[in-house]
């Protein structure tokens, strides 16, 4: 479950915003700023931490809106717009061929296996998942805050958005690795 560790300050933030989002928001930038410092003296490099960075910003940005802004309309649409940012991160690290698994795949898998095109292929399909995940929940959860349908409906919505697609990560790479092998045996390049 350590691919879920990247996403604590989004729990956090999530459940600390029932408080307030200006209470949420630094939540999030407190634990994202915590992941980041604690990988980095653990010699974790900057490039396998792109969702760490990418939280951190969110949540810096968030917070100084959340402060200047308390009244503003734009916290009702926080849930829409923190998976949408989730979206955007996963989509750009699709779109320069670093898929942002990788980060966590490496502090799970030797060194040797980092270039291998099928780690590279996992990697790209979990995040392909995640990708989806993110952008099919922020659009729920806009059309959730659009129809003022409440945390009845978004607190759902926002729990599967996480649960699918790590239940995916969870189970895709062992039946990813055992088609392989499997064609390997065969002497062919499985599907």
């Amino acid at each position: 479950m350590n691919y879920l560790r990247g996403f604590v300050p989004w729990i956090a933030f999530a459940a600390v915003s029932a408080a307030g989002w200006q209470w949420g928001a630094p939540a999030g930038l407190a634990l994202g700023l915590r992941l980041l410092a604690t990988d980095r003296r653990a010699g974790v490099t900057a490039d396998a931490l792109v969702l760490e960075w990418s939280t951190s910003a969110y949540f810096a940005v968030l917070t100084a809106v959340a402060f200047a802004r308390t009244d503003s309309g734009l916290q009702h649409w926080t849930g829409a717009l923190s998976l949408g940012w989730l979206a955007v991160t996963a989509w750009a690290t699709l779109a320069v061929k670093r898929p942002f698994t990788l980060g966590t795949a490496r502090r799970q898998a030797p060194p040797e296996l980092w270039r291998h095109p099928a780690f590279l292929r996992i990697n790209t399909v979990l995040t392909g998942v995640w990708a989806a995940a993110f952008t099919v929940t922020a659009g729920a959860l806009a059309a959730v805050c659009a129809a003022g349908a409440g945390s009845a409906v978004s607190v759902p919505v926002q729990i599967a958005g996480f649960v699918l697609p790590a239940l995916f990560t969870a189970r895709y790479p062992d039946r990813a690795r055992a088609r392989m092998a499997a064609g390997a045996a065969a002497g062919g390049h499985p599907a």
